[in-house]
Formats: C-alpha cells, structure tokens, sequence
C-alpha cells in the first residue's frame, strides 16, 4: 500500500494518541512499533531537520509537524520494558524546539532531557528494562499569559492519559512514572486522574500546579514527588485557583504533601535533568524502585 503524506500524517496522530494501539495477537511481538516506520515515513516527506532524526534511527510514537507541532520519541526499548517514564513538557515547548531547546539552550530541550534521565537510568541499574518517552502530545502555551489558565493543560491531559492508557493496555505489567516539568506538572496531575493502576509514580519538577491542593487528591496508592531550586522562579507564582485562571498550590508547597525530591543543587528553572544533578538521580531512582535517591519525605 502507497501512503500519501496526509494520510502518514494522520495515522502518526493516531498511533501517538494511542487511538490504533491494541493489543497484539498471541504470537506476535507486543508494543509499538507498529509505530516507528509510519512516523519515519512522515518525518522523512516533512524533510530536515525531521527527516535527519528518521536517518539516524531515532523512534517515534507520534510525529506531527503541523502548527506548533507534536512528537513522542522513545528511548530505549518499549516492547520489553518493565519500567516506563513520560517525560512532559511545559511553556513554550513546541515541535522546532524538540531538540534544540527554547532559545537554542539545550538544557532547555525535551529530548535532551529525555536522553539524559534514560542514561541516568542506566547508569544507576545497566540491566534495567526501562523507556523513556520525550512527550510532546499536546500544544503546550506559547507564554505565562496563556499559561495562566488550565485550559491546554486540560487538552493536554486527554492526549496524555490516552497514551497511559495505550501504555497500561500493551505492558499491564510495567510500572509508569510521569514525570511533568513547570506546567506541564499541570497536565499529568490532570491526566492522572482515573489513569491506569500502572501510574504509580508522579514526579513534579518546578510544577505550577496539579489541578488538586493536596497530594492525596491525585489518586490513592499512588506516590507523588516535588522538586523545586531554591532559586527557581515558579516560587513567585501565587497559589490561587479561580474559575479559568491560576493553578493552586504548587506541589513542593509544605501543605501539598508530596515526597521532596533533592534540588539544592539545581539553578533556575529549566535545570532539574541537567547531568550530574540530584535531582536527576533521584528522578532515576524513583522510575527504578519508586524510592528517591536522596532525602525524601514532604517536600519543601
């Protein structure tokens, strides 16, 4: 069969979306990539730099280069992991920016930093069975203006939890850790919300929000975790929640009651999955075991 490049572009929707993703048949090799040649195909007619990552053998869930655009890459291999971590972004995060980072900053880029937890990973259990996923499911807001309100985030959640539930539904048995930077720590508190049993662990990483006060309203069992540098900017940020404007408490707030997550470490915003940091160790230990390695318990 010849796809036409629409037709490619829609089915990568689709297959990110998790809206094809079924389960496979007795026999056959189960997962998603089903995937991978279906968003090569559309990475390579869409031409650089998309069409660069398609040669170098990168994997994409899902790949759409229209508006702001989407992706989800992989790291790792997701048909046999046991232990999977969705990494969302938050403000200004758009296609373009995918891999160079917001200003040309690379700590700033999704898929580096999805890179970096996946080695941290590894570099703490080489053995692990573990995926990465950098997901840019949704359109995150272009600046604080539109951040303001839940709307996006709300958008953003449906993507989100549909791709948790395609996780949930092909690996019952894997545990999933979601882990959602600045306002994109919103749209997984969002998404959470009557996600799969296999959802045991949110990490929040200078979160705005989670659409709840208090961590127990994100699910009962399930741990949730927060870190925020000492000089972080989303400290400013006032914890009012009105009908389509402000977030709530922010998850490292004493009150939320998440589990810290070390960060004396960490400068500004943008730098809890920089190399090197104990934030980013910690963030590995809790997708390894579901226990930070460092302090723990309510986050301040």
């Amino acid at each position: 069969m010849r796809w036409t490049d629409p037709t490619r572009a829609a089915l990568a929707v689709l297959l990110g979306a998790g809206l094809l993703v079924g389960r496979p048949e007795p026999g056959t090799a189960a997962g998603f990539v089903e995937a991978y040649p279906v968003t090569a195909a559309a990475m390579r007619a869409a031409g650089p730099p998309y069409a660069d990552w398609a040669a170098q053998g990168r994997r994409f869930l899902l790949f759409d280069p229209r508006g702001d655009g989407r992706a989800v890459e992989v790291l790792g291999d997701l048909d046999t992991a046991d232990r999977i971590a969705v990494l969302v972004p938050g403000v200004g995060t758009t296609l373009p920016d995918f891999d160079r980072g917001l200003g040309g900053i690379a700590r700033r880029a999704l898929a580096g930093q999805a890179r970096a937890l996946h080695e941290a990973v590894r570099a703490a259990d080489p053995g692990a069975r573990v995926a990465v996923l950098a997901w840019l499911g949704y359109d995150a807001p272009d600046g604080v203006l539109a951040a303001a309100g839940p709307a996006p985030a709300h958008r953003g959640a449906a993507a989100l939890r549909a791709t948790l539930r395609g996780l949930a539904a092909q690996h019952p048995s894997a545990t999933v850790t979601v882990v959602g930077h600045s306002y994109g720590a919103l749209v997984a508190g969002l998404a959470v919300d009557h996600a799969p049993a296999q959802v045991t662990d949110v990490v929040t990483l200078g979160g705005v929000g989670t659409g709840v006060d208090r961590a127990a309203g994100l699910g009962p069992g399930r741990r949730i975790w927060a870190a925020e540098a000492p000089d972080d900017w989303i400290r400013r940020v006032p914890p009012v929640r009105l009908p389509g404007l402000g977030h709530g408490r922010r998850p490292a707030d004493p009150d939320f009651g998440a589990r810290a997550l070390p960060a004396a470490d960490v400068h500004g915003h943008d730098g809890y999955l920089v190399p090197g940091t104990s934030t980013l160790a910690a963030v590995a230990a809790v997708v390894l075991t579901g226990a930070a390695a460092g302090p723990t318990g309510v986050a301040r």
